[in-house]
């Protein structure tokens, strides 16, 4: 599966890289509540998906993100029931499935044409507008890191 491709794919045909926009257009459900410390979850029950968001837990600023990666889960591992961490700070070496929701997260909300349409702000500075942890920046397909960090990444 071509992680960078299904993302234009979706963006082209709904028109949006909003990942709340596009859970509503694949029928996907977002049901928020507290999940005990984790901020997210993904569960695929009688051929209906869920994306659960800690309401209570999740800062605002990652609710962008944590959204994405769920709906990675979704859409790339749908038959993997899966949760996120209960904090953001986990590592990028984790499990296949992890990895790709993640990577799923990083296309979406850093996608080529947000980019090339800011492409005079830093890849941090965007990555910092659109909520990805700056420890996942390194998974954007494609995008050479010869950008510096901001000042305030140092």
């Amino acid at each position: 599966m071509e992680i960078q491709r299904k993302v234009r794919q979706l963006i082209h045909r709904y028109k949006t890289d909003d990942p709340f926009a596009l859970a509503e257009a694949r029928n996907i459900h977002i049901i928020y509540g507290d999940l005990g410390g984790k901020l997210g979850n993904y569960l695929k029950y009688k051929r209906s998906k869920f994306i659960i968001i800690d309401d209570k837990r999740t800062p605002s600023d990652l609710l962008n993100f944590v959204c994405a990666h769920e709906l990675g889960h979704a859409l790339c591992t749908p038959d993997d029931n899966t949760q996120w961490l209960k904090t953001y700070t986990m590592s990028i070496n984790a499990s296949r499935v992890e990895h790709v929701a993640n990577q799923f997260a990083v296309e979406l909300l850093l996608n080529d044409e947000y980019l090339a349409d800011h492409g005079d702000c830093s890849l941090y500075d965007l990555a910092r507008c659109r909520g990805v942890p700056t420890q996942f920046i390194q998974l954007k397909k494609g995008c050479l890191l010869y950008t510096s960090p901001s000042p305030r990444d140092s």
